[in-house]
């Protein structure tokens, strides 16, 4: 798997805002099937930062009714990455 189709998009709630004021960490939607080791390694190559600890979280699809069908959102995978004292991620600057 490509380190660009590891990484989805970087998310960007209050819970992750405060995670990132708090303790240096910032939060990525990534690809369902990546592990730590891919996410942590793919974080250190695209943003140039060192990684301290990767912590994953799969996030189940709800169920969502349309008339007499019932639909399901997708299922995907959140990744919380610790950043070394002093690194930083400029997209999450200034959020």
């Amino acid at each position: 798997m490509d380190i660009y189709q590891i990484i989805e998009k970087p998310l960007v709630t209050e819970k992750g805002s405060d995670m990132l004021s708090s303790g240096n960490w910032v939060v990525f939607r990534v690809h369902l099937e990546a592990n730590k080791i891919q996410i942590r390694d793919a974080v250190q190559k695209v943003f140039d930062v060192k990684v301290l600890h990767v912590n994953t979280q799969v996030v189940q699809g709800k169920r969502k009714r349309f008339g007499k069908n019932i639909g399901q959102s997708k299922t995907w995978k959140k990744a919380m990455v610790q950043l070394k004292e002093g690194e930083k991620i400029e997209i999450f600057e200034g959020v």
